[in-house]
């Protein structure tokens, strides 16, 4: 089964850095365009960065455009965000996705908090 496992969350200081990591099993990663999205409190889910199977392409919402890089490693099944220049706005919880055929998978998420 699908599985999808985020880490690297955490408390950062506006201004600071995150590198959150996504770990994909349970399907062939390298066929698959993955995103990240987020979601803060009282707000609706948002895709924040999207990269197609073979990484050349890569999106992004304007509001992370130049502070936020996404990357995969298909020979480890992991996804990335690499994240510069937070800003009180980006905390929210942060979900790795994959769509196949008609569903959509997510993991659990991880928080980030921006904070000073």
């Amino acid at each position: 089964q699908v599985q999808l496992v985020e880490s690297g969350g955490g408390l950062v200081q506006p201004g600071g850095s995150l590198r959150l990591s996504c770990s994909a099993s349970g399907f062939t990663f390298s066929s698959y365009l993955m995103s990240w999205y987020r979601q803060a409190p009282g707000k609706e889910r948002e895709l924040v960065a999207s990269i197609t199977s073979g990484g050349d392409n890569t999106n992004y919402a304007d509001s992370v455009k130049g502070r936020f890089t996404i990357s995969r490693d298909n020979a480890k099944s992991t996804l990335y965000l690499q994240m510069n220049s937070l800003k009180p706005d980006d905390a929210a919880v942060y979900y790795c996705s994959v769509l196949r055929v008609i569903r959509r998978f997510w993991g659990q998420g991880t928080q980030v908090t921006v904070s000073s």
